[in-house]
């Protein structure tokens, strides 16, 4: 299903039960310790100085706390948030208005901040750095530059992209984060957490189960909670153990390792109908019926960095790897580079 079909009521739901789930405090977040230290330090040095706390820059693939980490140092500062996104910040006014609406100390959350447009950017180095903007009223030679002071405030941006931020900006944040994948403990950590907040019965196996299957990701995590729970309900299991996590999964597709439905085509074309590859992407995508953008930002990332598959200048390529996890015997004639990349 297309995201523009997806039910509002849908979206809701879930952006609900996202809400309800996220950790209120830094002692609550589970996983990313170095980070979590790091920003402590920074909230609390600002808060004994009694000052506004350097700008922050939060790094990292999607679905790893980036904006729960903004609420939480929004929480933890005790002062407003505002929450925007740079695809929605189309022109420099935009930004201007959203600036001088903020009080002194409030946290701007910046989503996708790569996606600024470059007007509102450059505005942004100055109320970065100054606290301050320029607002251009009229055009051409009579146009003139009125100065706004802004309250101090903290600047939170969040890229799933950094090296498409331009250097002048990424140098203007004070601290910044790159949040990397989870592990199966931290993971099962926050699945326990998530099943006290929605009232699931869940014994360690299965909450071990959901996390091996996460992909390394807390909102993939809390996602197959989710399903697993519905399952439980549905089939009548008063507590959610090992073997109801298993059969839930299975049912939706998910496979021990955490591919689904979208990964394993991806494999399964690139195996059996292309022998392997290498195989060029638009050809892959069409194989499986997707769009480009869905295979090379969805499907590949997760099946790289499990060692399943390999960009090559040619093309895509399957590893022995991807071979062993179909179940299927690999060509002998497999360049060697590919024989084992797990």
């Amino acid at each position: 299903m297309e995201q523009s079909e997806v039910d509002p009521e849908v979206l809701a739901e879930e952006r609900d039960y996202e809400a309800a789930l996220r950790p209120k405090r830094l002692v609550e977040f589970e996983g990313q310790p170095r980070v979590r230290e790091q920003l402590g330090l920074v909230l609390d040095a600002a808060k004994h100085r009694g000052s506004t706390p350097d700008h922050v820059l939060l790094s990292g693939p999607p679905g790893l706390g980036k904006t729960t980490l903004a609420m939480i140092i929004a929480a933890e500062l005790g002062t407003g948030l505002r929450i925007s996104s740079g695809p929605a910040i189309q022109h420099a006014g935009d930004l201007a208005a959203i600036l001088s609406g903020l009080d002194e100390g409030d946290v701007l959350f910046l989503d996708e901040i790569h996606r600024l447009s470059r007007p509102a950017e450059e505005m942004l180095y100055l109320a970065m750095e100054d606290f301050r903007v320029d607002v251009i009223v009229g055009k051409g030679p009579g146009a003139t530059a009125i100065p706004i002071d802004l309250p101090p405030f903290t600047l939170v941006g969040a890229t799933t992209r950094a090296g498409m931020l331009p250097g002048p900006l990424r140098d203007r944040f004070g601290f910044t984060a790159q949040l990397d994948f989870y592990d199966p403990a931290d993971l099962a950590g926050i699945v326990a957490a998530s099943a006290g907040k929605l009232g699931i019965r869940i014994d360690e196996q299965a909450e071990g189960e959901i996390a091996r299957r996460s992909r390394g990701t807390p909102r993939i995590a809390n996602r197959l909670l989710r399903r697993v729970r519905d399952f439980a309900q549905v089939r009548g299991h008063a507590t959610a153990h090992r073997d109801v996590a298993r059969a839930a999964l299975e049912l939706y597709e998910v496979d021990e390792r955490g591919l689904d439905r979208l990964d394993r085509s991806v494999l399964d074309a690139l195996c059996k109908l292309f022998d392997g590859g290498p195989v060029g992407l638009s050809t892959l995508a069409l194989s499986v019926g997707e769009e480009i953008e869905t295979v090379s930002e969805v499907a590949e990332p997760f099946l790289i960095r499990e060692g399943l598959l390999v960009r090559t200048p040619r093309g895509r390529v399957a590893t022995r790897a991807a071979y062993r996890h179909l179940g299927i015997r690999p060509p002998a004639t497999m360049p060697a580079l590919f024989d084992d990349v797990e």
